[in-house]
């Protein structure tokens, strides 16, 4: 019966309020993460901030965002980089191939330097790939 009564106007209308509590979650839960993971804050002002946050919730998240969040930005980024280098990292690790590589450019070099002559390079490059 319930159903029923329920128009189209009225599903759009709950989609919309659902997505609107849904992005206010996700961004306490930002502030939170971003409160725990500060370097610059003392825990002292990380306990105000958190206590500010659960007393008054819209206006601690929404003031946590006008004064700190170019820091909350720059951190992100900063992690997101910091993780991009560790997996790059890791995949020259893994591969194993670029250290070859490295290898094979840095004996070309001293091959077309005049360090090492052809009887040189051809036993180290053996060596390398060997």
């Amino acid at each position: 019966m319930f159903a029923a009564d329920f128009g189209v106007g009225q599903v759009l209308w709950s989609m919309f309020w659902f997505f609107l509590f849904f992005m206010w979650i996700w961004l306490v839960i930002s502030v939170f993460g971003d409160i725990i993971r500060a370097s610059d804050l003392s825990g002292w002002a990380k306990a105000v901030w958190s206590l500010v946050i659960i007393i008054v919730p819209y206006i601690g998240v929404f003031a946590y965002l006008i004064v700190r969040g170019d820091s909350m930005a720059k951190r992100s980024i900063q992690d997101a980089e910091d993780q991009d280098e560790a997996f790059r990292s890791y995949v020259r690790d893994a591969a194993g191939g670029a250290g070859t590589v490295d290898q094979l450019a840095a004996l070309a070099e001293l091959k077309a330097n005049g360090t090492i002559d052809d009887a040189e390079f051809a036993k180290a490059k053996a060596q390398i790939l060997g």
